[in-house]
This record gives structure tokens, sequence and C-alpha cells, in this order.
């Protein structure tokens, strides 16, 4: 009881949002859930991720992580070395770690994570146990 069931995010360009997810998350070990055609969603254990195509007239306004509502995804990795893997292969696809002058340790001295976004600028972390 409590834990999250699925947590649903409309995006900008949902082939280019799959795209990231799908990659990101399969390294997790989520596996495709669901297919539609306004929407892709993977799950891990009880919980799954779905991401919708937003409407045309829902896409004047960008998506900014400093106002009201979601700021960021943080998951669990394995291992500090699932975090130097999982850098190496942000960097390779040119996605912008954040924070790269902290870079691993942006969440504090004892704190081992990789920060960066998704296509649509949701930063997304990942947290060496």
């Amino acid at each position: 009881m409590g834990l999250l069931h699925h947590i649903e995010i409309y995006v900008s360009n949902l082939n280019r949002s799959a795209e990231f997810w799908g990659w990101f998350l399969s390294e997790l070990g989520y596996a495709p859930y669901q297919q539609w055609e306004e929407g892709r969603s993977w799950k891990l254990g009880d919980t799954y991720l779905v991401f919708v195509q937003a409407k045309e007239k829902h896409l004047d306004v960008p998506y900014n992580r400093c106002q009201v509502g979601l700021n960021h995804l943080a998951f669990h990795a394995l291992s500090k070395e699932q975090v130097d893997q999982l850098t190496v292969m942000v960097r390779s696809k040119g996605m912008t770690v954040l924070y790269e002058d902290k870079h691993p340790f942006a969440g504090g001295e004892n704190y081992y994570a990789l920060f960066f976004e998704d296509p649509d600028r949701i930063k997304v972390e990942l947290v060496a146990p």
C-alpha cells in the first residue's frame, strides 16, 4: 500500500520521448508495457511510467521544471558502476550531463548520482546506493 502505481507524463514529441525513455528505462530493467497511437508505457514490478503525446493546443507553453509541477524523476541505480556506465552512454548519445562541474557528487559529498534531461528538459536522476 502506498507505492506508486504509475506516473503519466505528457510530452511534446512522443516518438522522440519514446526513443529516449525506452533506452533509459530498459537499462534499469523496465519492459515495454503498453503502446497505442498517442502513448507508450514501460513497467517494472507493479509500477509503470506512461508517456502521452500532448495535444497541439497545449504545446504553446514549454515545460519548465522550475515552475509549479514536476521537477524531476529520480531512479535507483544498482551501483556506482551503473551510474558511471550510464553517464558514458548519456554523453555518447549527445545528451547533456547536468552539473558537470560537480558530477557525480552534484547532490552532495556522499551522494553519487547522474543528472541529465529528457527531450522536454525534464530532469532525470540516477542515484547509486
